[in-house]
């Protein structure tokens, strides 16, 4: 493709966001329709450009671009900007073919997606749909992905509220094996108490049980009818059953709290996965230092490790694992040097690990039902806020990031305690070489990435030629990378 190596995806994504602020909307009372913006770069290097509505009332931006503007043109290998993610196959009434079903079919080569389908019934559908066909797949950054949600507030907590009452849909894309039934569970296996408090928090005008709530919880891919009757699917199960772990017998957190001057201590957290959120960080504060202060006119609780990074990570590990991986649970550990979180499951795609490690990975979630009930339920944050909260550790607490490893099957998270333990976490020969102040330094270009010598000198409170010996000796080490030259030289973090 013509200009490939001037290439700035970050260029292109907030050319369509610019696009999808001029999208129309129908002339309906009864729904807000989405803001979609859609960008091409076609083979031969031009670019053409669509939104909703653009060029009949509710035409989808895709279908626009695709069908309406270049039909007859081959684009075979073109690249697309999308700010919300394209229909699934089965989301239009037949004939119709999905914008995901219409990107295949025309042989683009790249799809740049912007948020994900807020319905958490088709959430990820037409990214896996993509993904199944052989088509590359990236998300935009997270801080656009924040300005494209801004803008189509209304229309998300309103297909959010369309997940609960609309007719069943098709469910041919399957992106875990829990959204089935479960042939070993049936209805009373579903703990009642926890039921109704999702019935209330998610203001839901129904009644346990009832037929209503028996097709709302069908609809949210809770429960399906087979063979003439209603049975929990494995989703359903995890998150509302009594005992899921006689089923699924590793859906569990292994808590262990290690420390020198104690005995080690087991504990292993069971039952539905909104209780066990709640009892691992009621063990946490159990296990944690903390004192109390007294500055403020209240007496306030100060914990040895800040709350919310633990409270953020842990619930992500809980909502985001891979549960379909057998004989792994969640592990979570404290000892006196880290607090270690270990998730099983790669990033989901098109995810890296390279953008978990560096706290730059957009949002996407690999359960989007189970994130559904956390967030009708209160239990998580809004999107995109979790890596932003460890991001802040440093400044906000002065302590360090967490390190980032994939040890299969698990994701694993691990929090030091304070700066020098950094040193056993990682147990390398390399990072023992680096000085007091020299690994202050090299946390903090951890924190930002990149830093010239001038900008690592200010924050150190440096003399230029100990700065300079510092930046020599961690890319000596092999621990930054040092790149441009004369006045352009800056110095770059590199991933353990």
């Amino acid at each position: 493709m013509k200009g490939e190596k001037e290439f700035d995806p970050r260029d292109f994504m907030l050319k369509t966001i610019d696009v999808m602020h001029q999208s129309i909307q129908e002339p309906r009372t009864d729904k807000v329709s989405p803001k979609v913006g859609a960008l091409l770069i076609k083979p031969d290097g031009s670019i053409d450009t669509a939104f909703r509505g653009e060029l009949r009332e509710g035409d989808h931006a895709e279908f626009t671009l695709l069908e309406r503007k270049n039909r007859n043109i081959s684009l075979t290998d073109s690249i697309l900007f999308a700010t919300l993610e394209p229909c699934a196959p089965g989301a239009r009434k037949h004939p119709k073919l999905s914008c995901a079903e219409r990107i295949v079919n025309a042989r683009i080569k790249k799809v740049w997606i912007g948020i994900e389908d807020p319905d958490p019934t088709v959430d990820r559908k037409g990214i896996q749909f993509l993904l199944d066909h052989g088509i590359e797949v990236e998300l935009f950054d997270a801080d656009l992905q924040e300005v494209i949600r801004q803008a189509n507030k209304q229309f998300i907590i309103e297909a959010e509220e369309r997940a609960k009452r609309e007719k069943e849909k098709p469910h041919e894309i399957v992106l875990s094996n829990k959204e089935q039934g479960e042939s070993k569970a049936h209805l009373d296996d579903f703990s009642e108490e926890l039921i109704l408090k999702f019935i209330d928090r998610a203001q839901l005008s129904i009644e346990y049980p009832s037929k209503d709530f028996l097709h709302i919880f069908n609809q949210l891919g809770l429960l399906e009818y087979k063979e003439g009757q209603y049975i929990p699917t494995g989703l359903g199960l995890l998150l509302f059953g009594k005992r899921p772990q006689l089923v699924y017998h590793n859906a569990m957190i292994r808590a262990t709290y290690k420390s020198a001057d104690r005995e080690e201590e087991v504990h292993n957290i069971e039952g539905p996965l909104i209780t066990q959120s709640i009892e691992i960080m009621s063990w946490y504060e159990d296990k944690i230092g903390k004192r109390i202060s007294r500055v403020h006119a209240e007496r306030e609780v100060i914990y040895d490790y800040p709350m919310e990074a633990i409270r953020e990570s842990i619930i992500n590990a809980v909502v985001h694992r891979d549960y379909d991986i057998e004989g792994a649970p969640i592990y979570f550990e404290i000892n006196d040097n880290a607090i270690i979180i270990k998730s099983p499951g790669k990033p989901v795609e098109p995810l890296k690990l390279e953008q978990v490690q560096q706290f730059i990975a957009p949002s996407l979630s690999r359960n989007p039902k189970i994130m559904y009930v956390f967030d009708q339920m209160k239990l998580v944050e809004q999107r995109g806020l979790g890596f932003q909260t460890l991001k802040e550790l440093p400044i906000k607490y002065n302590i360090p990031l967490p390190f980032v490893t994939y040890e299969e099957p698990y994701m694993v998270f691990t929090f030091p305690r304070k700066l020098e333990s950094i040193r056993n976490v990682l147990n390398s020969d390399v990072i023992d070489e680096l000085s007091g102040e020299e690994l202050k330094g090299y946390d903090y270009i951890r924190t930002i990435k990149t830093t010239t010598r001038k900008e690592y000198q200010e924050h150190l409170d440096l003399e230029e030629k100990t700065a300079e010996r510092h930046l020599k000796h961690m890319t000596e080490l092999g621990l930054v990378d040092r790149k441009g030259g004369g006045r352009s030289t800056y110095y770059e973090i590199k991933m353990l």
